[in-house]
């Protein structure tokens, strides 16, 4: 699971928050280890056009740490469509009908819609824009939690896990406990005030001239003038702020931390790599909330310059949509079937926007992403979303046994915020000098949303698939670049900081950049395109 999305939640005094994850004759931009890490910093706010655009925008003319992939677009690409490229987006269901991605989605020609056939004889019976691991299921366990659930004492990671459900369990009911008194606390005050001012819908400018001596009233001001301080504009939205916090703190005791909930439909033995063919071919998310997979998608693929909500990185790919992210923790099994059926049908990019700590078939995952590499696949991996040093700390799938890697084409992406300085590394991003490759943009990343809406929404599951569409871009521009060539492009063709910059959120804690990753750098759509261009 990598869905988790930072968002601030304001909340009167406590502490806590609301988690919901051609050739070209052109210069490569050079870093300027003389001019970008001293370069002013951009102290203006972003504008809405900037806030919806800037993954794309220029370190080297804005300012703002994106991919450079507007400037790729009018001093390289210059309207050359390039080769057609299978992405695999291997993610939670995909609204493939959304009006900024209906005409890029991948459709399986050798198979005949709704026949019960598997006409092209791959296994997977009618799978017509992908296929659905899922079934109809869509909330799951944590996978450390299934572990207790199995009795897996053979694990030697069950005691571990075992402490880690009850701590985890503990913590979120005393969320849950803290978020009832918050919103009760609130309701009060909205109704108080209302009462005060004489109207449902009053507004700021009425709390802040509300003259009374009445404790209950005074109280329920404070309340409104601390929300309104932190940036909620109304007891309506903090209402709804504080709802949404509950719903998503219920979904974690319900089912993740719950050893009594077993969400798995399919019927297939999760144990048993072998037991295949189950599932379904309806890529769609089942409900609306169900949205990361559409995201995703958007960032690698939504339309370009159509006039409609967000620009896609890549404009001349097809999404190959396979659901296999569940909300909770996705299945080993899935995954390393998903990455083989990608490779199989087509794909010649694979975004992978998600990860957990636990992994008891981590070598079935870590065999798939060989198989992508052998087969000349590129594999693109979020890094996480828990602040941590995943040189460290375990993170799953991931391309090696001890730091020795089985694959040349996987790359693992950690999350850039848009203030270039010492901010600039997102709080929630994992990093690792050994385990992560690069970083890209993926806090705030503003793109499609089930049901032809547009959100802007935050985590390494964000980065990713920038990446992802950069590598599609490569691949569509040149065709005859091996995977491995691809991989190294976009790594060796990013600009390298030197700069230092907080990590994990933590103020206490800051490194150099170019400590946080492999390559010590950030992805550049507009480099990577030249470095290709010149590889023989």
């Amino acid at each position: 699971m990598m869905k988790m999305n930072y968002k601030p939640l304001v909340y009167l005094g406590l502490t806590a928050s609301l988690f919901v994850g051609c050739g070209s004759t052109a210069d490569i931009i050079s870093t300027p280890a003389e001019n970008i890490d001293t370069s002013p910093l951009k102290v203006s706010e972003l504008t809405e056009a900037e806030k919806k655009n800037w993954g794309h925008l220029d370190l080297e003319r804005d300012t703002i740490p994106g991919m450079a992939v507007d400037r790729a677009y009018s001093e390289i690409i210059k309207g050359k469509k390039g080769t057609k490229v299978i992405v695999a987006v291997i993610d939670s269901g995909i609204d493939i009908d959304h009006e900024d991605l209906d005409d890029v989605i991948w459709t399986n020609k050798d198979e005949i819609p709704n026949n019960g056939i598997d006409d092209d004889k791959n296994g997977y019976i009618d799978d017509i824009h992908g296929w659905n691991f899922l079934g109809d299921a869509y909330d799951e366990q944590l996978e450390y939690v299934r572990m207790i659930a199995a009795k897996d004492t053979s694990n030697p990671r069950y005691q571990e896990a075992v402490d880690l459900q009850a701590e985890e369990h503990k913590k979120w009911m005393g969320r849950k406990t803290q978020y009832d008194q918050i919103y009760q606390r609130v309701v009060s005050a909205d109704e108080t005030l209302a009462k005060a001012t004489g109207k449902k819908d009053y507004t700021k400018e009425d709390v802040n001239a509300i003259k009374s001596e009445d404790e209950a009233v005074k109280e329920a001001v404070g309340v409104a003038q601390y929300m309104y301080g932190n940036g909620i504009t109304s007891m309506t939205e903090a209402k709804k702020e504080i709802n949404n916090a509950l719903e998503s703190i219920n979904e974690r005791l319900n089912y993740y931390y719950n050893i009594n909930f077993s969400g798995r439909t399919t019927k297939d033995d999760i144990n048993d790599l072998s037991d295949t063919g189950y599932g379904n071919g309806n890529v769609k998310h089942v409900k609306k909330s169900e949205s990361h997979g559409t995201h995703v998608a958007g960032i690698i693929a939504a339309e370009r310059n159509n006039g409609l909500g967000a620009n896609g990185v890549a404009n001349n790919v097809e999404i190959m949509a396979i659901r296999v992210v569940p909300n909770g923790d996705e299945y080993d099994k899935d995954v390393a079937l998903s990455i083989r059926y990608a490779v199989d049908n087509g794909a010649k990019v694979i975004n992978g926007s998600f990860g957990k700590s636990f992994s008891p078939h981590s070598d079935w995952v870590r065999d798939a992403i060989k198989y992508a590499s052998d087969n000349d696949v590129v594999f693109v991996h979020a890094a996480g979303n828990d602040s941590n040093n995943i040189d460290v700390e375990p993170n799953f799938p991931d391309d090696n046994v001890n730091f020795v890697e089985v694959s040349n084409t996987y790359i693992r992406v950690g999350s850039l915020t848009s203030k270039y300085g010492s901010k600039m590394v997102s709080g929630f991003s994992n990093y690792g000098n050994k385990n992560v490759d690069v970083f890209a943009p993926g806090s705030q990343i503003y793109s499609t949303f089930p049901e032809n809406e547009y959100q802007a929404i935050s985590g390494t599951s964000m980065a990713a698939p920038g990446v992802a569409g950069v590598a599609a871009l490569v691949r569509s521009q040149y065709p005859k670049l091996t995977a491995a060539q691809v991989k190294q492009v976009i790594v060796e063709s990013g600009l390298p900081l030197t700069t230092k910059v907080v990590v994990g959120g933590d103020a206490n804690n800051v490194k150099p950049f170019s400590d946080l990753s492999k390559s010590g750098k950030i992805v550049n759509a507009f480099n990577a395109l030249i470095m290709a261009s010149k590889i023989k």
